[in-house]
């Protein structure tokens, strides 16, 4: 399966690789659509861990996650990994959209893009408060240019 137009890799400000795991696959012997999801996950709380937001340290402001989708575009399958690029596709006042491109790094195809939004609120009351200042330059930072 080729793609019709080059993959832009420079669109993602953040790239890290997941390896899949022998218990990703599923009976038709490629990575379980769920799995996807996981990935995503991963990546998006990894790098928020590693800009100072980490939710399993107990403070008083969480994210949420309201909206997710997955577009497949090819599969993967263990052994292989994904190569995994990040960026936020909006920064609000509390909240951030965020798209992944998931390829296969054995070979740079593209098997999915993922989009998922997350939105800050209070731990206690889950209301809404404003992203964490000290967060908002890195998400803007990931900003996909138009």
């Amino acid at each position: 399966m080729g793609r019709v137009t080059p993959f832009d890799r420079t669109a993602y400000g953040h790239w890290t690789t997941v390896p899949t795991r022998w218990n990703d696959n599923d009976v038709f012997g490629h990575v379980n659509n769920a799995v996807h999801y996981e990935v995503m996950d991963t990546v998006i709380n990894d790098w928020l861990k590693a800009h100072g937001f980490d939710v399993a340290a107990g403070g008083d402001v969480i994210n949420l996650i309201p909206e997710t989708g997955c577009r497949y575009l090819a599969e993967i399958s263990y052994p292989d990994s994904f190569e995994v690029g990040l960026r936020t596709l909006s920064v609000g006042r509390t909240s951030v959209r965020w798209e992944c491109a998931l390829l296969r790094a054995s070979d740079g195809e593209l098997v999915a893009l993922t989009t998922g939004a997350h939105v800050f609120v209070d731990a206690v009351s889950r209301r809404p408060v404003q992203i964490p200042t000290d967060l908002r330059p890195h998400l803007d930072s990931l900003v996909a240019e138009a």
